[in-house]
């Protein structure tokens, strides 16, 4: 899950663990952007309800010989852009140099992206006589938590205009309307996850009138980060974006058999699915395949925007997951478990520190992962 350590549907990292609790869900793994500033409070709340905390962290990186050929990958708008997630990173968290400085220079560079957009807002906001402005500091002082991102912005534009309108519905829709050139507000005013989504996609997106592209330091390569990731403890980890809406996939994504050969090829030994995106059968084929390759699958859900969605995991249309796909995901689940326990022994863990694995291991990790899960959740 992501959390305001990022940008998160929650309100904070209790708000988060009382609802995995609520939902009987018992592994709760953290999951933001460039930042591991959450742990501390995640392995408490952990601890004090019994969860099982699982650390992570998620970066957009870049492969080059996938951008020149125009393949696209996780990312379906920028050929050559790819997430990646590292898992079951060891906790206390500590990294290395060159490591921490690479770290601390992608995520200074993805807040330096924002704050430029802060900046082209503002001038549209007086073009326009709004009657007010952003305060980038105020935005970072009580809507971050040190990682500023364009919902943040998208927030705050949202806080501003109702704020100024005094919440009266025709204000507001007249003011989106002139900042939006023209365009009429499709949301309803008290929807405020739709009315911040289409902020972003009318102001903040490409093509909008306050995007501002990406710098080249804003992407490291995809084996730079596989090795931050690696360094800090952690595993590798693929996250398919598998089937929209209409059952297609990306070019990278598209023959099941070619990208579990071309993962492999990458080092990468885990893969992981935001299971609210796919058709639950589509889900089930991708997942149990590259589980039967040996492959590491974990399950997550995104909270990534302000719509609030249930903890429990779910397929695309609230569909609830086969027992196979449980199956598959606990095992995930144990698997990351077990190597974080080891590694933050100084031991070594499902992957080296190479990031090799030896995929016929896999089920002595979930054997010991499920021992460590059982022993916390029974206490």
């Amino acid at each position: 899950m992501h959390t305001p350590y990022s940008f998160s549907a929650f309100n904070d990292v209790d708000d988060a663990l009382d609802r995995a609790v609520a939902e009987e869900v018992k592994v709760v793994g953290v999951n933001d952007f460039y930042t591991t500033e959450g742990y501390e409070e995640w392995a408490e709340g952990c601890k004090k309800r019994n969860l099982v905390p699982l650390f992570n962290i998620e970066f957009i990186s870049l492969n080059e010989e996938d951008q020149k050929a125009g393949l696209r990958v996780n990312d379906p708008g920028n050929p050559g852009r790819t997430y990646l997630s590292g898992k079951g990173l060891s906790y206390p968290f500590k990294l290395e140099e060159p490591f921490a400085s690479q770290l601390a220079g992608v995520r200074n560079e993805a807040n330096l992206q924002v704050e430029a957009m802060c900046v082209k807002l503002n001038e549209i906001l007086k073009e326009k006589n709004a009657g007010f402005t952003l305060d980038i500091d105020w935005i970072k002082d009580n809507l971050t938590k040190g990682s500023i991102r364009e919902r943040h912005l998208a927030k705050a534009l949202r806080l501003k205009v109702y704020e100024h309108c005094a919440n009266d519905e025709t204000c507001i829709e007249k003011l989106f309307q002139e900042l939006f050139g023209g365009k009429e507000l499709k949301s309803k005013i008290e929807d405020f996850a739709g009315v911040e989504n289409e902020i972003r996609g009318n102001l903040l997106k490409a093509g909008g009138a306050a995007f501002v592209p990406e710098t080249a330091k804003a992407f490291l390569p995809m084996q730079t980060v596989c090795d931050i990731i690696i360094a800090a403890g952690g595993i590798p980890t693929y996250p398919f974006l598998a089937d929209d809406a209409a059952g297609k996939y990306t070019d990278f994504e598209g023959n099941l058999e070619k990208v579990a050969e071309q993962l492999t090829e990458r080092g990468f030994h885990s893969v992981e699915f935001i299971t609210t995106r796919n058709d639950v059968k589509l889900l089930e084929e991708y997942a149990s395949y590259l589980y039967d390759k040996g492959f590491v699958v974990t399950f997550g859900s995104e909270h990534n925007s302000p719509a609030m969605e249930p903890i429990e995991l779910f397929a695309r249309h609230s569909t609830p997951l086969s027992e196979k796909l449980m199956k598959i995901n606990y095992e995930g689940a144990c698997v990351t478990a077990a190597h974080q326990h080891l590694t933050t022994q100084g031991l070594t863990g499902y992957v080296d520190e190479k990031g090799v694995a030896d995929r016929s291991k896999r089920d002595e990790f979930v054997k010991l992962g499920d021992q460590l899960i059982n022993s916390i959740i029974e206490r």
